[in-house]
């Protein structure tokens, strides 16, 4: 396994950033922070004023090569609420490969195949194949379930394998 953020009390998220719906108006707002036992907390609220609806956190790296790699898994503790998990290749690249994934309200593990992410932009599927890169340069989750609530997902780790 290849650990891509193992979030910990000493871990830096700085180079996490929140994206939300008031870059086109809306109104939706989020944070990402370190709770106290170490794990990242996304939270906030989501609205669909505005014609808003939806909150992000995404994190960008140097290129990782993954082209020996089929999975990713997240630890995670979700609010049975359901999210999006999003990659790109290139972080400059106007679309992502995503998937939507359940929480169960409690500590679980997921795991996202690689082949299975289809290409979208802002909400559209592309037409394109699915995820087929060697790399991978951003990460992100994101909460757009098309009406106003509350949400937390706590992370413990996310890793490639």
């Amino acid at each position: 396994m290849n650990s891509i953020f193992n979030f910990s009390q000493s871990s830096k998220i700085n180079n996490w950033k929140v994206v939300n719906d008031d870059v086109m108006g809306g109104i939706s707002s989020a944070s990402f922070e370190l709770n106290r036992d170490g794990d990242a907390e996304f939270k906030g609220t989501v609205s669909t004023a505005n014609n808003g609806g939806f909150a992000s956190v995404r994190y960008r790296f140097s290129a990782r090569d993954i082209a020996k790699k089929k999975t990713i898994s997240i630890r995670l503790k979700g609010d049975s609420k359901p999210y999006q998990f999003r990659v790109k290749s290139k972080a400059t690249d106007y679309y992502s490969y995503i998937t939507t994934f359940s929480t169960l309200g409690d500590w679980e593990t997921i795991h996202i195949n690689l082949k299975d992410l289809y290409p979208s932009f802002r909400g559209n599927k592309l037409n394109k194949e699915n995820f087929n890169e060697s790399s991978i340069e951003e990460i992100s989750f994101l909460i757009a379930n098309k009406k106003n609530e509350s949400f937390k997902l706590i992370i413990d780790k996310i890793e490639i394998n």
